[in-house]
């Protein structure tokens, strides 16, 4: 375990040195001793890990040295001991940042050793969170975890980029499955806010009868059923983000209630009466266009416009050219590095079909064609008929590639003269076409 620096102001050198003693016991306490605050100050470089403070310094006193420590470091965690029972001085000192207030008797010096112990705690478990909101940021960073190269999608990035530079709201909007959550925790995460929350609510998965409470929180007794006060979805993300997809699914009735929390940024839980000031950055997502919402009067006008503040379209991955294949190898090499399963390649076939494909579900569709097709090809080899599509509609099979309406016409020939055993005069019934037009496919090879 790391060395946990400790530096004790006591003027009364006899107790200082028994409080010295006793932190020393634990090997990992590097414990440095001082009688006065002008000799702390001077040596506040390195910092240290924690500060105990005696209230009544010969040269000041505890508030003001306090102070002093803190414009130097405001994270260091200062305990408080003093001689005398003043509540109204503990009270101001507290109020102030102490991390603990001890008064000095006999058992002093184990209970600064337990507040010791909760404030290193509390200051390991602070690291941690730190730690993985860095990783956060880093698996979001827009090079990691949006990946294309494509023109459409390079003009997303330069608003992604303008969006951090300020607090503004964001709306995003493009088909299911173009990555909008992960647009957004992109933003957020490379955002000044990136330490505090990012809050992600799909507004079209909540029960109608729960997204008042879910959104702006409740009071104990509020509804039946109400056994506690619960915080909001708004002041979960205090500081940070909230992340409201599917944003046209909210009821009417609501976004009045809405519209008054952004004017006003402050809410009122439900069943309750207090204002609660809201420091929150909002992005919306939707699949469906609002203008159009707003237009048949699902959709209120001036919601609209206090949500829409810088726009993002994402496109549908048929438009991102090349993408597809970067993408796939991208899905490919980390599905295959999660399961250790060595180096998978696509084969040339393969890689024909995928870019032939015209993705009705996206970024999501090919990364769950990817996997698959992982698991179920041989030797290493993802090959053409390890490509597997799902149609979610009759005849989207032939719709969702990319061709032209005479390779279409050819796959809707193939797909019926297979259904009728090769019968040309069945199959050219069914297509209410002339028989010798099907003759003359199979002659030009159109039918191989």
């Amino acid at each position: 375990m790391a060395i946990y620096t400790i530096f004790i102001v006591e003027d009364d050198p006899w107790y200082g040195e028994i409080l010295k003693h006793h932190l020393s016991l634990n090997p990992d306490y590097k414990v440095t001793l001082f009688s006065t605050g002008k000799e702390l100050l001077s040596k506040m470089w390195p910092q240290p890990d924690l500060i105990t403070l005696d209230f009544s310094l010969p040269d000041i006193t505890g508030d003001k040295l306090l102070k002093k420590i803190q414009d130097i470091n405001p994270s260091v965690p200062v305990i408080m001991i003093s001689g005398q029972e003043n509540v109204s001085v503990a009270v101001n000192l507290l109020k102030m940042g102490v991390s603990d207030y001890l008064i000095k008797d006999d058992a002093t010096k184990d209970l600064l050793w337990n507040s010791i112990l909760r404030i290193r705690e509390t200051q390991t478990l602070k690291k941690e969170v730190e730690h993985l909101r860095e990783e956060l940021g880093q698996k979001y960073s827009f090079d990691k975890s949006i990946i294309g190269q494509s023109d459409v999608m390079k003009r997303v990035f330069k608003m992604m980029e303008k969006a951090l530079k300020t607090n503004i709201n964001i709306s995003i909007t493009g088909e299911t499955g173009t990555g909008k959550e992960l647009v957004a925790k992109a933003i957020h995460y490379n955002s000044s806010r990136k330490k505090n929350n990012f809050v992600a609510v799909n507004m079209a998965a909540i029960p109608e009868g729960l997204i008042e409470s879910t959104l702006f929180g409740h009071e104990k007794g509020a509804f039946t059923g109400a056994i506690a006060r619960q915080l909001g979805k708004f002041e979960e993300a205090s500081g940070g983000t909230l992340f409201l997809d599917e944003i046209a699914e909210l009821d009417l009735s609501l976004q009045s209630k809405l519209l008054r929390v952004l004017q006003e940024r402050e809410l009122v839980r439900l069943g309750g009466n207090q204002n609660i000031k809201l420091d929150v950055r909002l992005i919306v997502a939707t699949h469906s266009s609002l203008v159009e919402e707003v237009r048949k009067g699902n959709f209120r006008e001036d919601l609209f416009f206090r949500i829409m503040g810088l726009p993002l379209e994402l496109p549908p991955l048929r438009d991102r050219e090349n993408d597809i294949l970067i993408l796939s190898k991208h899905f490919l090499n980390e599905f295959a590095k999660e399961n250790n399963m060595g180096v998978i390649r696509f084969s040339k076939e393969a890689k024909d079909k995928l870019i032939q494909y015209y993705f009705p579900g996206n970024v999501r569709e090919l990364k769950a064609i990817v996997e698959l097709a992982a698991v179920i090809c041989e030797n290493n080899e993802i090959t053409e008929n390890d490509i597997t599509y799902t149609p979610t509609k009759s005849g989207e099979v032939f719709l969702t590639k990319k061709k032209t309406l005479r390779q279409h016409t050819c796959d809707i020939v193939k797909y019926y003269l297979n259904k009728n055993n090769n019968d040309v005069i069945e199959t050219a019934k069914s297509l209410d076409i002339g028989k010798s037009t099907i003759y003359k496919m199979i002659k030009d090879g159109e039918l191989v």
